[in-house]
């Protein structure tokens, strides 16, 4: 009689579930997974090592492509540790821009996620509305920063500039006349203010079409209830952050627990799951975005009741107004000096975290007093998560090993960085 045994199988790099270039050695028993060994290093651009030969302004972009869907909150932490380290003090306007911004960011990262986690387990519809409402938040980081995804738009000290009072408009083309472009424009006539609100307007709605399509679905159910369950206790141990340990149970987030910026003034809830299991995170990351709405609104209201300055008037870290520049010898040398040498940081080292979408994002900066890092260490929260794939996969099925895949929510930059 044949004697059967495991045998071995390679999902990705190039597997369209594998979420960049994850690379997984699932040894199988039938279709049991008996073990999910996760190898990395296609991706590796050695982040962290070109730190430490760029002055701390010129690595502030390269934050913007560890993870890919949530730039200006990779930005936030590391400007947050150089200010740690340089005792600098934001301006009040600066962080409730701060804020506006890294909860819009998590809107567009919850979204990517929601489209290609349903589209991992068979439905197709949700990521066409999901890169529809994605669409307007990229509008947002263009209109601030000119660039769709990596806007380098947070720096130390404050953020670049302030908010634009108007909003870049569609022109009329060959493909679509007047009456379209008309209709197309008629939520960009004022400030992107009054843009953002009318979306946090519009999202709600978007919000129940896609409790409509998934929430109570009883495919989408079958593919995530009971499926990678993990206690609290567990999430716990092994290093899991964000939604994926408060959908075990633990209400951890360190907007409430460690609050930076203007979190503790707005208010908003966490929500926690019951099970641990991938639907339970489902349900958290989608309340979470309905708290980032809220937020969202919370700060346009600020935001047009208080002007002011959005970055420190420190010229050794931050640069001068370009009408100073023209006029005042001072402010030239200030600005040549600044986007030269840079500035340096005091001699010491700094841990700053933000609550990226993902989990804890965290920065770990060691300083010699130079003009350049002397260690940088990323604390990336994806990471963790891949590591307890093994454990998590452990006598699911293959089809299974997509679902925890998606609902964990891996972008590789940060992991591979």
């Amino acid at each position: 009689m044949a004697e059967i045994k495991n045998y071995t199988l390679n999902f990705g790099p190039q597997h369209p579930a594998a979420h960049g270039v994850l690379r997984l050695v699932l040894e199988l028993d039938g279709e049991v997974i008996q073990r999910a060994d996760p190898h990395i290093g296609l991706l590796h651009r050695a982040t962290e090592k070109l730190a430490e030969s760029k002055t701390y302004m010129q690595a502030l972009p390269y934050m913007d492509r560890l993870d890919y869907v949530s730039m200006m909150c990779n930005e936030h932490a590391y400007c947050l540790a150089i200010e740690k380290m340089m005792g600098i003090e934001v301006p009040i306007r600066a962080q409730y821009i701060r804020v506006l911004f890294s909860e819009i960011t998590r809107l567009m990262n919850h979204l990517m996620w929601l489209g290609a986690h349903a589209l991992d387990c068979g439905a197709m519809t949700p990521i066409m509305f999901a890169f529809r409402d994605r669409e307007d938040l990229f509008d947002m980081y263009e209109a601030v920063s000119g660039a769709r995804m990596h806007a380098a738009y947070f720096r130390p000290g404050g953020v670049y500039r302030d908010l634009p009072d108007t909003m870049p408009q569609y022109k009329a083309s060959k493909i679509r006349n007047g009456k379209a472009i008309d209709r197309m424009n008629s939520n960009r006539q004022g400030s992107l203010l009054d843009f953002i609100e009318d979306f946090t307007k519009r999202f709600t709605p978007s919000l129940a079409e896609y409790h409509s399509l998934l929430t109570e679905n009883r495919i989408w159910k079958q593919r995530t209830v009971d499926i990678g369950v993990v206690t609290g206790e567990r999430a716990m141990n092994i290093g899991f952050t964000g939604p994926m340990l408060r959908g075990s149970g633990v209400a951890w987030d360190l907007r409430k627990q460690q609050p930076y910026e203007v979190y503790d003034k707005l208010d908003f809830d966490i929500p926690v799951g019951k099970t641990g299991d991938c639907y339970d995170r489902y349900l958290v990351r989608m309340e979470e975005m309905k708290q980032s709405n809220s937020l969202i609104q919370q700060c346009v209201t600020w935001l047009r009741a208080n002007p002011g300055p959005v970055i420190t008037d420190n010229h050794k870290v931050s640069s001068p107004a370009r009408a100073d520049m023209k006029s005042d010898m001072e402010s030239l040398i200030h600005h040549f000096k600044l986007f030269t040498e840079g500035f340096c940081v005091p001699e010491g080292e700094a841990y700053a975290a933000v609550e990226h979408p993902k989990g804890e994002f965290g920065i770990y900066m060691v300083s010699d007093g130079a003009n350049k890092p002397y260690r940088l260490k990323i604390r990336a929260p994806g990471f963790a998560h891949l590591a307890a794939l093994d454990e998590v996969g452990k006598g699911h099925m293959i089809a299974d090993a997509v679902a925890i895949i998606g609902t964990m929510d891996i972008v590789f930059g940060e992991i591979d960085r």
